[in-house]
């Protein structure tokens, strides 16, 4: 099996170009993804929840105190943007929160608004054989969903997944003012989420442990709103009520440490992602679009 693999290639819409990311562990998980023996450790070893789990243990005691000023230098994080904090663990730091006011949600009451800072693929109607873009691995509603009869009703629907990188912010947001119809969860292994990683072993998202929200919202129609779990994601935190309506912009939660991924389905007809992020996705590249920007329209 060939190691080596093609960079990671993200259209910055702010900056109008291409830009090359820089991957966190990135050599790591090449290795585990592109040959046989780091696929083999990948799959018997460190998707397991163990691992994760003690892994995000020592992420939240203060031995992990000493990684957060080399990763801020290293990676160039604007601290200015976020909450003065003194954090006492690795896992204080990447739960970090902005600003009031360094982010704002579109107010168009059309517009559907980016739920996370992340890199970001479309699709405006998602089949039983949709292929995802790394590959040709199927990404269907119901595979996301692990139930067929919920996944009916966003059958040719849009689709939006939203990635964040270790570098930022790991609160994920409402996209709409509605309520929580159901939440649940769907067990799984905890594989990276990264491209390096979806190259090799297409399936990830479909098959890694899943938080399923479905929501009902007052200008987008029912919304499946999922986070998936990755390697070395501590845990998938619900800071909203469940039983409590909420407004655009409100916080749902957060992942602790490790990148991870938001899937956002939609019904058929109700609203179209951007053209930029369909035709970026058309071209096999992700987006990076900021929290609460536009990222697709209602009909």
């Amino acid at each position: 099996m060939n190691s080596k693999v093609e960079p990671i290639r993200i259209w910055n819409r702010y900056e109008r170009r291409e830009e090359v990311e820089r991957v966190y562990g990135g050599a790591w998980v090449s290795w585990l993804y592109s040959t046989r023996a780091g696929q083999g450790v990948a799959d018997a070893f460190l998707s397991k929840r163990a691992f994760s789990s003690a892994y995000g243990w020592y992420q939240d005691s203060a031995l992990s105190r000493h990684k957060i000023a080399p990763f801020v230098r290293d990676f160039s994080i604007a601290m200015e943007e976020y909450e003065d904090a003194a954090y006492g663990s690795f896992n204080e730091f990447f739960i970090r929160k902005f600003k009031p006011g360094a982010r704002k949600f579109v107010e168009e009451p059309r517009r559907l608004p980016a739920l996370a800072e992340a890199r970001y693929l479309a699709f405006e109607n998602v089949t039983a054989d949709q292929c995802f873009p790394v590959k040709g691995a199927l990404l269907s509603p119901g595979l996301l969903l692990g139930d067929e009869s919920r996944a009916r009703a966003f059958e040719g629907g849009p689709l939006l997944i939203a990635r964040l990188c270790p570098t930022d912010y790991h609160r994920f947001h409402f996209p709409d003012d509605g309520r929580i119809l159901e939440h649940y969860r769907v067990p799984g292994k905890l594989h990276s989420v990264n491209p390096l990683a979806l190259r090799f072993k297409g399936d990830i998202l479909a098959t890694n442990e899943r938080q399923v929200s479905i929501l009902e919202t007052k200008n987008f129609g029912k919304l499946a709103y999922i986070e998936v779990g990755a390697l070395c994601v501590g845990r998938i935190a619900q800071t909203h009520p469940p039983d409590k309506p909420f407004a655009r912009g409100d916080e749902k939660g957060y992942f602790l440490f490790g990148a991870s991924t938001v899937v956002l389905l939609g019904e058929k007809g109700s609203w179209k992602p951007d053209d930029e992020l369909l035709e970026q996705t058309a071209r096999q590249r992700e987006v990076f679009v900021r929290l609460g920007d536009s990222v697709g329209r209602a009909f």
